[in-house]
């Protein structure tokens, strides 16, 4: 199997390491050819025009689970012509009282080419696959909602 990986830079801009007085805002780089600037989430203190982990973890799950439904969809000759989501990464404590990701969810909107349209069912049923075969998904468990638009 592979192994994907990223780098990860981060350093201190402050005189001293001390709680609630340094940055958390680090460069984080994919395949040594881009990089984005991630920090904590603005509640807990991190710049709101950067992305923070709770996102990037909503990325990965819609993106995976987009790239699996087109898969799927393309195997069942579904004209797919265009695909949108709005992933929401919801924050609480889990049972143990963890602060944690306690859900993500998916409002995938998908276009067809004019003259197709999917029973509902058939599309619930393709977004279910979908949810099932994506490998982010699995990672995660139950914490996800679909919402079919």
């Amino acid at each position: 199997m592979s192994d994907l990986a990223i780098e990860l830079h981060w350093q201190r801009t402050s005189p001293s390491l001390t709680a609630g007085a340094y940055s958390t805002a680090h460069e984080i780089e994919f395949n040594r050819h881009f990089s984005l600037t991630a920090d904590a989430a603005p509640d807990w203190g991190g710049d709101p025009a950067n992305t923070n982990p709770e996102q990037a973890l909503a990325a990965a799950l819609s993106s995976c689970h987009m790239m699996t439904f087109l898969a799927l969809a393309a195997k069942a000759g579904w004209p797919v012509a265009a695909y949108h989501d709005r992933a929401v990464a919801h924050l609480g404590k889990n049972p143990r009282g963890q602060m944690s990701v306690t859900r993500i969810d998916l409002h995938p909107v998908v276009r067809f080419d004019t003259g197709f349209t999917p029973d509902p069912a058939e599309m619930d049923k393709m977004q279910d696959r979908a949810h099932r075969y994506c490998f982010i998904a699995n990672t995660l468990s139950d914490s996800v909602e679909i919402n079919i638009l």
